[in-house]
């Protein structure tokens, strides 16, 4: 296809680029982030929380979500078994970090490994034992015995995929290593594990602004003549191009991208990959991964008219009260509030400035949807059972996702939605801050 001889030409030595900079880079980057969240973050929240131990068995294939938050950048699988405990000794002895099996993840964890060992230093390795066997449950039970905590943690949980990773048959096995004394003393503490993963560092956010000012100059590319031929170029060739892109960075994606076409005078819904033509309303949803982080973007474009320079001005009327959206919700977005309640503020003000909308907001960070509190779905604009109960806080990232409908002139008033998305952080103080920019002017393919 046409597109593909533009895309190589547009970057001939794509795959030798590195934004981000090497692996061995990235990785040394994303250990320093994991050191500093098992020392800045676990241990504020396991007091917090009321937690004494917090105990989360993984198997290799069959990880718990919260396992990749709490394992460095070159750990990829559970390996067999391993049994991470946090032990919280007190202010002044601090949290232990244990892992049952496993490795000690670049010295930040106490590997034990033979029930008969004595306890040793931080990241000291114990001697052998068989991996898969009973051994594992006898040294998590000697290991709780030891330190008699009365509030122990596990991940179980009916509301937040992130907090429910312990499976059923790791669950028996634990309950009957421990007996019944310690077992009883074993409740779930859902928002331990969920705002573990939500909790973003302020050391992470220039790398996500980097991040994101790739995303803003991959769509740009897309979304121009380099990419889009009208007339010629398929929807389908745009989101292959963008894939590709991704690829030849050297990144990653969590979500296959979309382009969609809005057309004057025709409905477009059931065009599965249609030809882009001159006078084409263009929408995107894109995202890569990177250093263990993801992003969630959607973007609008135009395809200029013959004689034209600019979008018409009805469809940028349009465009401002999806911005205007966007700051109703950033305003109502206080630390404290539940992503119902803000939901409910939002909908409120954008109803009393007569813009026909909706908001389907999310945390973003280590998971693309990640964990946190939700701001509606699109299909439930009255509120997320347990979901949007959970309140906001400091120090978390969103995806700013919404849309507004508008009525445009020069399409003889047809209504055209502009779908838009884009991250935010709320900093420890809970002030809000696009990561980068929003989006206020279309993308123009001439």
């Amino acid at each position: 296809m046409a597109v593909t001889a533009v895309a190589a030409a547009a970057f001939p030595a794509a795959a030798q680029e590195r934004p981000l900079g090497t692996l061995r880079e990235q990785a040394e980057m994303r250990q320093e982030w994991l050191k500093l969240r098992l020392e800045r973050v676990l241990p504020r929240l396991l007091r917090t929380h009321g937690v004494d131990m917090w105990i989360v068995p993984v198997r290799e294939y069959n990880e718990d979500p919260v396992f990749f938050s709490l394992v460095s950048p070159t750990t990829m699988a559970a390996r067999r078994r391993t049994v991470y405990v946090f032990s919280d000794r007190g202010p002044e002895a601090g949290v232990e970090r244990i892992a049952i099996g496993g490795t000690s993840q670049g010295g930040l964890y106490e590997v034990v490994r033979d029930p008969a060992a004595a306890m040793g230093t931080a990241g000291a390795t114990r001697r052998l034992a068989e991996p898969f066997g009973p051994e594992q449950w006898s040294l998590l039970t000697q290991v709780v015995e030891e330190r008699d905590p009365g509030r122990i943690a596990v991940n179980i949980s009916r509301n937040h995929a992130f907090s429910d990773g312990l499976t059923a048959g790791e669950w028996d096995a634990m309950r009957e290593a421990l007996g019944p004394r310690l077992a009883s003393r074993i409740s779930s503490h859902e928002l331990l594990p969920l705002q573990y993963i939500e909790e973003r560092l302020p050391e992470m956010l220039p790398v996500y602004r980097q991040m994101q000012e790739l995303v803003h100059e991959t769509i740009a590319t897309a979304f121009s003549n380099r990419v889009i031929t009208p007339g010629e170029t398929n929807t389908a060739d745009v989101v292959w191009w963008l894939r590709q892109r991704v690829n030849d960075l050297g990144l990653g994606d969590w979500f296959q991208p979309s382009v969609s076409v809005q057309r004057h005078g025709v409905e477009m819904a059931d065009s599965a990959d249609p030809v882009i033509r001159r006078g084409d309303v263009l929408h995107t949803d894109f995202g890569i991964s990177a250093l263990g982080l993801n992003t969630d973007t959607q973007h609008m474009g135009y395809v200029l008219r013959e004689g034209e320079s600019d979008a018409p001005g009805g469809l940028y009327a349009a465009l401002r009260n999806a911005n205007r959206l966007q700051d109703l919700l950033l305003e109502e977005m206080e630390p404290g509030r539940t992503g119902d309640e803000v939901l409910r503020r939002t909908l409120e003000r954008m109803r009393a400035e007569s813009i026909d909308g909706s908001v389907y907001t999310h945390p973003i960070g280590d998971h693309g949807h990640g964990a946190g509190p939700l701001i509606g779905l699109w299909d439930r604009q009255d509120g997320v059972p347990a979901r949007g109960e959970v309140e906001l806080r400091p120090n978390t990232w969103f995806s700013i996702e919404l849309q507004a409908t508008t009525p445009v002139p020069e399409w003889d008033g047809q209504q055209v939605r502009m779908a838009l998305e884009e991250e935010a952080a709320l900093d420890a103080d809970g002030r809000r801050q696009w990561v980068l920019r929003r989006q206020e002017r279309f993308h123009l393919v001439r």
